[in-house]
């Protein structure tokens, strides 16, 4: 592949050699879903795993895999929401600038029929489901409509994502229960912080850029404290799961799984350089592994004596 391809590529993809390999239009759509980032769709993924393994009813792989292919598909199908919503802010900001919809290589039109089929795949998910859980699941369909338009109206989009990206917690917890809501409340509260955290680390690569068009993020409001911010999330997230594990089960052992993720969070937290150009995206990815050390936790919490 020749090199006049490369600036096409997003500056932040994970798999560049691969995406490179692809004809023009089969690239650009992947980029559009960001299918060279898989570390969204993890994101997406993991809060499903944690409802479906602490609601106790063992490995359920059949059902996971299910809701993997949903949150890669969904979390696609938001990317080419946001980006059709987001294609004026995206020319203006460095990073993004490059984006399929952005710098025209792929028109709005086609955007939307590439959007249509990705939600296709996620009704086919949907239809596994039992209709508790596809009620809930739906009813996320308001707050993701609304996410793109957060940036320009709050300091806290954050909050707004951490809402969306955890649902699938609810959604794999209603397909096989409807009960202890109060510990499924309080796990859900600390995911929403988990993603306030992470999501405020992605954020400090555009804080030039969003400062300069208007975008507003929770990194530009905590400014040069930053750090203690994320760190803040980050300990509200780790008590929020702890008091949701014992509401669920009572027993000080219960709360010992937590340790590992809550040491990952903390090497996160004391190695996070705002002013290294690499380190923030580094420190974003690897939640990724802490979303697979909680989901570690709910298997042996809910599935403990079972």
């Amino acid at each position: 592949m020749s090199d006049t391809t490369a600036p096409e590529i997003v500056p932040d993809s994970e798999h560049k050699g691969l995406i490179a390999r692809l004809p023009q239009l089969p690239r650009d759509l992947a980029q559009l879903g960001r299918f060279d980032r898989p570390i969204g769709w993890w994101l997406l993924f993991w809060p499903c795993a944690w409802g479906v393994w602490l609601a106790g009813a063992g490995p359920q792989f059949a059902l996971l895999g299910w809701l993997l292919l949903g949150a890669i598909a969904m979390r696609a199908a938001g990317c080419v929401y946001n980006d059709i919503v987001d294609a004026d802010l995206d020319r203006r900001v460095e990073r993004t600038a490059l984006r399929p919809v952005a710098s025209g290589r792929v028109s709005k039109k086609l955007a939307w029929g590439w959007l249509v089929f990705l939600c296709l795949i996620g009704l086919l998910v949907l239809l596994q489901l039992r209709l508790n859980a596809q009620l809930v699941a739906l009813a996320s369909l308001a707050l993701v409509a609304a996410y793109p338009f957060m940036k320009r109206i709050t300091w806290w989009p954050q909050s707004w994502l951490g809402m969306v990206f955890t649902w699938g917690l609810l959604v794999g917890w209603t397909e096989l229960r409807f009960d202890n809501f109060d510990a499924l409340a309080c796990v859900y509260a600390g995911a929403i912080c988990w993603v306030i955290g992470y999501d405020t680390i992605y954020a400090l690569q555009d804080r030039e850029d969003d400062a300069l068009v208007g975008i507003k993020s929770s990194a530009l409001r905590m400014g040069a404290h930053v750090k203690t911010g994320v760190g803040a999330f980050y300990a509200g997230t780790v008590g929020l799961w702890a008091l949701g594990i014992w509401l669920y089960r009572p027993d000080p052992v219960a709360l010992l799984t937590l340790l590992p993720v809550a040491g990952h969070l903390l090497w996160q937290v004391a190695t996070l350089d705002p002013s290294d150009p690499d380190n923030p995206l580094e420190r974003f990815r690897s939640n990724r592994w802490a979303g697979a050390l909680m989901a570690a936790a709910c298997f042996v919490v809910g599935n403990a004596g079972a």
